[in-house]
């Protein structure tokens, strides 16, 4: 019984999947949801021009005004009594619905802008998570070994107390530092776990499931050399800055073809009608003739179109105007969020470079203490003590690495240039 409810037990269980960075991303611009929906998104501004276009692809509609008549052939909604009817229609000239297509065009444009951008979003937050869990993971492992390191020091303790070389109250310490170690320990386990979940919802996994990041070496991503050359290449390659461009492109051509609907239209349109001698055809007209048909051109020129187009032309006008604002705010702000990504790399390189000075001078300490105790000249507490100094170095240095390569990807990120580093 108990071996059924364990393999019942296991396909419910969480999946673990370790994971490089580039397999991570791969990942995310697959199958995350945020991805996904822009790419809908797309698709659905795609098919909006071919709605907008509609109006100039020729339409043909059959069908039967098949009635019987008594007395004059009266119409059946619009058309003659008949057997079979046709009719055809094609717009040749209507300059309003020409500009909605443009502008459909420039909305579809905008929407291509917007995918690049979700995706250039969900890269950066998987990297994001990516590099979060990466470190959880260090961290759990430098812990694991201030747990071992703890123990040890409570065992020399111990052992010195028996001795009557240390006061009993020592071993209380040194036993309260494991249970701290422990404690730090089960936290990092928690963590990771936390990050790892997290990186795997980015990532559109099952609910329940974990993303790991394998261990990798992975060459430092290039960034921009200068500060002018970072913030000139996040205005040229901002999506952001594109796709307000691309709106307010298409909000002229919104305006225009509200303006156009001022101007005369021009249709083509064709009808032919199967008539029967049953509807008393005959009776009422000089000749009968079974086959019936026409073409030529509808013709509408707006009289008096009313206020409604200069208000509507009006209110897209001053949406215009909003964009242009919004535009000129964009490319400034991008520009100082661009400076100061620039700088936080230069001070993330200055942190790494310090913690990397304080861990070789902690490994020093190490080996002399190590040295020390080979000639004699040192307990074991002192040498698990340097040992413990170097593991928070070690720490310290992680993290440092950790958020210098966080504030590159990050630079990148806003100079448009995540996607391809990260191919």
């Amino acid at each position: 019984m108990r071996t059924c409810l364990i393999m019942i037990a296991l396909p419910l269980a969480a999946e673990v999947q370790t994971l490089t960075m580039r397999a991570a991303v791969d990942l995310a611009l697959k199958q995350n949801p945020d991805v996904l929906i822009a790419r809908l998104d797309e698709q659905r501004a795609a098919l909006q021009v071919r709605v907008a276009r509609d109006p100039f692809v020729p339409k043909v509609f059959v069908g039967s005004g098949l009635a019987y008549s008594t007395g004059f052939p009266m119409s059946i909604e619009g058309a003659a009594p008949s057997i079979v009817q046709a009719r055809a229609v094609a717009s040749v000239y209507n300059k309003q619905q020409s500009l909605q297509a443009e502008a459909a065009r420039q909305n579809a444009k905008t929407a291509g802008i917007d995918q690049e951008a979700r995706k250039s979003e969900v890269v950066y937050r998987t990297i994001e998570l990516f590099l979060d869990a990466e470190r959880r993971n260090r961290l759990g492992e430098m812990a694991g070994r201030q747990v071992d390191t703890a123990k040890k020091m409570s065992q020399v303790v111990k052992a010195r107390v028996e001795e009557g070389r240390e006061l009993p109250n020592e071993a209380k310490r040194a036993s309260l530092e494991v249970a701290k170690a422990e404690h730090r320990a089960l936290e990092s386990a928690l963590d990771r776990d936390q990050a790892e979940v997290s990186l795997a919802i980015v990532l559109g996994m099952k609910p329940g499931d974990q993303a790991r990041p394998a261990s990798e070496e992975r060459a430092a991503p290039e960034t921009p050399a200068t500060v002018e050359s970072a913030s000139e290449s996040a205005i040229r390659e901002s999506r952001e800055i594109g796709r307000l461009e691309s709106a307010l492109a298409a909000k002229g051509l919104e305006i225009q073809s509200v303006r156009a609907g001022k101007l005369p239209r021009l249709d083509l349109v064709a009808q032919y009608g199967l008539f029967a001698k049953f509807n008393n055809y005959e009776d009422f007209f000089r000749r009968f003739q079974r086959h019936n048909g026409q073409i030529g051109v509808s013709l509408q020129v707006p009289v008096f179109a009313g206020p409604a187009i200069d208000a509507m032309a009006a209110q897209a006008e001053s949406d215009a105007a909003k964009l242009r604002i919004e535009l000129a705010h964009t490319r400034n702000r991008i520009g100082a969020e661009t400076q100061r990504r620039f700088l936080e790399v230069k001070r993330a390189e200055s942190a790494r470079a310090l913690a990397r000075q304080s861990l070789d001078v902690a490994r020093s300490d190490l080996d002399i203490a190590l040295a020390r105790f080979d000639e004699g000249r040192a307990t074991v507490k002192q040498v698990e003590e340097a040992r413990m100094s170097e593991h928070l170095r070690w720490m310290e240095y992680y993290d440092a690495q950790s958020m210098l390569e966080r504030a590159r990807w990050a630079l990148l990120e806003k100079t448009g240039g995540l996607l391809a580093a990260v191919k």
